[in-house]
């Protein structure tokens, strides 16, 4: 008998004859092999490069990096050995997620973008207030003292008319503790020509209503005049409010009363100024200001500290010392103070060198000019050109005023690119061309705004996309 030399037929569901099943097993050791590619989470984090980055953003922050670079070496995509790398790269440069942009929008007070820039004095005063400060402490005496009496101080001495100053945290806040104090359970005696919406859909008549106080409208939407105060005036009164419409403009066959003349009527007369300017200014001829305020009459005078004064957010209250008093001891008051920060940053303010939002604002036309032209020059490659542009005041400040500067133009597609780019530019799309207006932008970060555009162009190049193509009327015209 011969031997058979033939393997026997494999039997039925054996691995060994099914492909399919040889698939698997080798992607499940594949898979495994991956696991074990990838580097401990533990091992990555002590790497010093990240560790350092831990004690600067914290360590929640650091190790999402590292996880999601792990599962990228996971899928394939990354090499195990740059998981630090990678992980360096995701995380981010600050521990806030506010990002610093270069306003480039000829808006000073650019209110999407925090409104008034601080001064290099303000930011020093902010830093040195992050740790344990005197804010309500007389290191002399070791007893409780008056809190922020410095920044107060400073802003009764800018002001020698008020006979007294409070500053709450925003300009709203100032207008609602005063309302409140004063009319809580009666009425505010307002033209219907100033009820304003303040931003963000918040109403005037919702505010003081909010306070408890009735609103008693006045007048028209044109035209009031001192009778119709005068006829609205009586036991019921707790004040007389004046608003600066701060936000438009209203032209034509129109009439107000001025401050002067609602002092006369009897009961305390509050005026808003909204801007915070605190006294006249050549330049803004119709936006009233509080000194002036105060020596006509006005009992009380609120505004914003983050407009025309140049300093961070706040709510000033200045007037006649027995008004503010009765404000300052309202249970409110606590309820809207100031923290140490903002009180750092108003003294500083008040009393430090010229803030920024005062220089940009009287920035010289022809230095202006000068500077753009030089960049236009030097971006002429790409389609740049040397345009004037009207600047403004903004955050309702001086509503229709046009500060004469210059610009330089560039097809519209560059806008997103530059406020997508480090560091961030933000100009204004105008007729269908992106303008980068440098009044708001100190004179040391030209080259900055220069290299934006130039790494703008190379994105988009390396895109395969040519910077002005696509450029039409289409294009719709907005602020930044």
């Amino acid at each position: 008998m011969s031997e058979r030399t033939d393997a026997p037929e494999p039997c039925a569901g054996s691995t060994a004859a099914n492909p399919t099943n040889s698939s698997n097993a080798a992607d499940a050791r594949d898979m495994a092999d991956g696991r074990r590619r990838v580097p401990r989470t533990d091992a990555v984090l002590a790497d010093p490069r990240l560790a350092r980055a831990v004690e600067r953003l914290g360590r929640a922050r650091v190790k999402a990096a590292v996880v999601h670079a792990q599962e990228r070496v996971r899928s394939g995509e990354l090499a195990p050995g740059d998981v630090v790398k990678a992980a360096l790269g995701a995380v981010p440069a600050s521990a806030t997620s506010l990002r610093p942009v270069l306003n480039a929008t000829g808006v000073i007070l650019h209110t999407n973008l925090g409104r008034a820039s601080l001064s290099d004095a303000a930011v020093e005063a902010v830093v040195s207030a992050a740790t344990y400060v005197d804010v309500e402490y007389d290191v002399g005496t070791g007893q409780r003292a008056r809190r922020g009496r410095g920044a107060l101080a400073a802003l009764a001495a800018a002001v020698p008319d008020a006979g007294a100053v409070l500053v709450v945290n925003n300009g709203a806040a100032a207008l609602v503790l005063a309302t409140t104090a004063l009319a809580a359970g009666r009425e505010v005696v307002v033209s219907r020509g100033e009820m304003v919406e303040i931003g963000d859909g918040f109403r005037l008549h919702e505010l003081i209503a909010s306070t408890g106080a009735r609103l008693r409208e006045v007048g028209t939407t044109n035209r009031t005049k001192l009778s119709d105060y005068a006829d609205a005036v009586g036991p019921q009164t707790g004040c007389i409010l004046k608003v600066h419409p701060s936000n438009f403009r209203v032209e034509g066959f129109t009439a107000s009363v001025g401050v002067a003349d609602l002092a006369t009527l009897g009961p305390p007369v509050i005026v808003d100024i909204g801007s915070g300017l605190l006294a006249a200014d050549r330049l803004l001829p119709d936006e009233p200001d509080a000194a002036t305020a105060l020596r006509d009459g006005a009992a009380l005078v609120t505004g914003s500290g983050d407009k025309l004064l140049g300093g961070p957010q706040a709510g000033l209250l200045l007037g006649k010392a027995e008004v503010v008093e009765r404000l300052r001891r309202h249970p409110l008051a606590r309820a809207l103070r100031i923290d140490k920060l903002t009180i750092a940053a108003l003294e500083a303010t008040l009393l430090g060198p010229t803030a920024p939002t005062d220089r940009y604002l009287h920035a010289d036309a022809a230095e202006l000019r000068s500077r753009a032209s030089r960049l236009a020059t030097r971006l002429a490659g790409l389609g740049a050109e040397l345009v004037e542009s009207a600047g403004a005041v903004g955050g309702g400040g001086a509503p229709g005023l046009e500060l004469p500067g210059w610009a330089v133009a560039l097809p519209a597609s560059y806008a997103q690119r530059l406020r997508r780019g480090d560091p961030a530019v933000v100009g204004r799309l105008e007729r269908g061309r992106c303008l980068l207006d440098l009044r708001c932008v100190p004179p040391e970060e030209d080259e900055r705004v220069c290299r934006a555009v130039e790494a703008a162009e190379a994105a988009q190049v390396a895109a395969g996309v040519r910077a002005g193509a696509g450029i039409g009327p289409s294009v719709a015209e907005t602020p930044a």
